[in-house]
């Protein structure tokens, strides 16, 4: 597989070809993106307001009807990523269900975030007890899922928020279990599912073992 167009360390990354393998994202599903993120925008005078599955559209000065405009919150969310990302709260039951599915497959950690944020998101997640490889994707996460379901024979498991990333790497990887997760209670009403597709739970004490019966499954 040319993987000249995947994230490089897709390339150097050991599995192991006979044991299940559980691809998993990071905002929303283990870490609390939007209260973080909320947190940050706050200090800087600004306020979420929460009324679709829109990040920029949600970002407001107090006292005006009209969001902020859209350059200047992908700069707030570039700041965040550089700056601040590694004081978010994990997902209640994320590091224990993790760890839990570790005993039967091995985890990667799949995320769309800049490059320059790899030490704090790597910081992050290994002061939360969740120290797997990580790869930094962008855009459709798809091709890097089916580079790393190429490197195993076994069943594979992919959560995460946003239906175009799960239905991306339905397309790409042949029978892989898509799972969808939306932490943030706040946000799980707006959040564009297809529970034909893929299986949607919200709550890690019902997704790990939900995730462990298909990867176990003979």
């Amino acid at each position: 597989m040319n993987l000249s167009h995947l994230p490089p360390e897709i390339e150097d990354l050991s599995l192991d070809p006979a044991r299940p393998l559980v691809i998993v994202d990071v905002d929303e599903v283990l870490a609390m993106f939007m209260q973080g993120f909320e947190r940050f925008i706050v200090q800087r005078g600004l306020e979420m307001r929460l009324d679709r599955f829109a990040l920029f559209q949600a970002i407001f000065r107090p006292g005006e009807s009209e969001h902020l405009d859209l350059a200047t919150g992908r700069a707030l969310f570039d700041e965040f990523f550089f700056t601040d990302v590694e004081h978010m709260e994990p997902t209640p039951g994320g590091p224990g269900a993790l760890s839990a599915l570790a005993l039967h497959g091995q985890i990667v950690i799949l995320t769309n975030a800049p490059q320059q944020s790899r030490l704090l998101r790597g910081r992050w997640l290994a002061k939360h007890d969740m120290d797997y490889p990580l790869v930094l994707n962008t855009g459709p996460k798809g091709p890097a899922a089916a580079a790393l379901a190429a490197k195993t024979r076994g069943p594979v498991a992919f959560i995460d928020d946003l239906l175009p990333n799960l239905d991306s790497v339905a397309d790409e990887v042949e029978g892989a279990h898509t799972f969808q997760m939306v932490a943030d209670h706040r946000l799980r009403q707006f959040a564009p599912s297809a529970p034909d597709r893929h299986t949607r739970i919200d709550d890690w004490a019902q997704l790990g073992p939900a995730i462990e019966s298909v990867i176990r499954r003979p």
